[in-house]
């Protein structure tokens, strides 16, 4: 058990603010007991949150973890002048080169900065096609070692071979025998009607869901008219990929208005990753026709929730019908994805403790001009998941910070110098 003393509660659907303590207990399915009868603390050392903001932590709704040993890596060969070099010259040439250990301190890094930005579940969309077999448990239990849930997939797709998608498909399968997981699928343009058929079908026999990129770029949906006289969503669709309230489709951007109705028609959900689009120059979200299951992620350009939250308002209201209120509700319906879904990791025993130094009020009436223009990762400073604590006063106390950054520096080295 957590006691956290004399804190402000904001309750994460309401905006109710309440001055409370508050017993966290620990476990997947850990509770919270707003003031706690003293006989139930006496023993327990408590938390003083005098003067801080207790809430929900936060989630990720796509993020890439092997892009993680990137930053600061040397040129491509060639400067790409479109979103196909990028991931020809860049991506592609990057994941590649991950090894089993450049995978395991990817996914460390990853969850590090995951929890110390206040997140605590991610749902991670991984590629290593020279090193698949056991890909996504080392991921796991990376992110477990920090104290991250997550809802992993592979990235299966044709792109460098058949036997290759085949090996995804297996590991996917292996892993969904003993893990939640989703059946991921690189994005159309990669992916024959074969590969597509049976991560369909594995789907259906692992009660699971597909985790695609879709229409990211014109080019997704220029393959797909070419090569099979149909667009994106009418693709996947036809072949039963959006009959799952688990399927993910991550970006979006250029579908036209019959592909938004099959899409908002359907279960599926629709993450949006507008730092990234911005980066990759290839167009702007909206959510016209798309409906209301539509989260946010960071498509591993970093893994700080509060900022995807913050851009994807501040560029979206110039392009997308979004208000403070609509932004939130997306940066919050991963939780209702999670719970519908019926995923562990994201119980309301997984909260954040903020240390925010405000020069005007903060009332449940205007916390949404706070969230979107005052907070910060930065006020971030104890993190609890699944009851535990495992940041305290801005330090992880899982796992040695230090060590594996070192480490994760020396497979960087590894890395880079693969790519060459």
């Amino acid at each position: 058990m957590i006691f956290l003393k004399n804190g402000t509660w904001i309750d994460w659907q309401t905006l109710e603010f309440r001055k409370t303590d508050i017993l966290v207990e620990e476990g997947p399915d850990g509770k919270l007991f707003f003031d706690p009868d003293p006989e139930r603390t006496e023993h327990i050392t408590g938390i003083d949150c005098s003067g801080k903001f207790i809430t929900r932590s936060f989630a990720n709704g796509h993020h890439h973890s092997y892009s993680a040993l990137a930053r600061g890596m040397p040129a491509p060969k060639k400067n790409p002048i479109n979103f196909s070099e990028i991931l020809q010259f860049i991506w592609w040439n990057l994941d590649k080169a991950l090894d089993p250990d450049m995978i395991r301190l990817s996914g460390l890094v990853t969850a590090m900065a995951c929890v110390k930005n206040g997140v605590t579940f991610v749902i991670d969309h991984h590629a290593s096609p020279f090193a698949i077999e056991g890909s996504l448990e080392i991921l796991a239990q990376a992110f477990e070692e920090v104290g991250v849930g997550h809802l992993l997939c592979y990235e299966i797709s044709d792109r460098d071979g058949l036997d290759i998608a085949r090996k995804g498909l297996t590991e996917t399968a292996t892993y969904l025998e003993k893990r939640q997981g989703l059946v991921g699928l690189h994005a159309s343009f990669t992916v024959g009607n074969d590969t597509l058929k049976q991560a369909v079908d594995l789907a259906v026999a692992a009660n699971s869901g597909i985790h695609i990129h879709v229409a990211e770029d014109k080019s997704d949906e220029e393959d797909c008219i070419r090569k099979y006289n149909i667009r994106v969503i009418e693709r996947l669709e036809s072949a039963g990929a959006l009959q799952f309230s688990k399927t993910i489709l991550a970006h979006c951007l250029h579908l036209d208005d019959h592909e938004r109705s099959l899409v908002e028609r359907s279960p599926a959900w629709v993450v949006q990753n507008m730092e990234s689009n911005l980066n990759n120059s290839v167009g702007f979200f909206t959510s016209k026709g798309l409906g209301s299951l539509i989260m946010l992620g960071t498509d591993g350009m970093h893994s700080d929730m509060l900022r995807s939250a913050q851009s994807a308002f501040f560029a979206g209201h110039n392009f997308d019908s979004i208000d403070y209120g609509e932004i939130y509700r997306r940066f919050r319906n991963i939780h209702h994805y999670i719970n519908i879904n019926g995923f562990s990791g994201d119980a309301e025993n997984n909260l954040v403790i903020l240390d925010y130094d405000t020069p005007t009020p903060l009332t449940g009436s205007n916390f949404l001009g706070h969230f979107l223009f005052g907070f910060k990762a930065r006020d971030v400073t104890h993190v609890i998941s699944d009851g535990k604590l495992i940041v305290e006063s801005g330090t992880l106390l899982t796992v040695n910070e230090k060590e594996i950054l070192a480490d994760a520096q020396f497979q960087a080295g590894r890395l880079w110098k693969k790519m060459k």
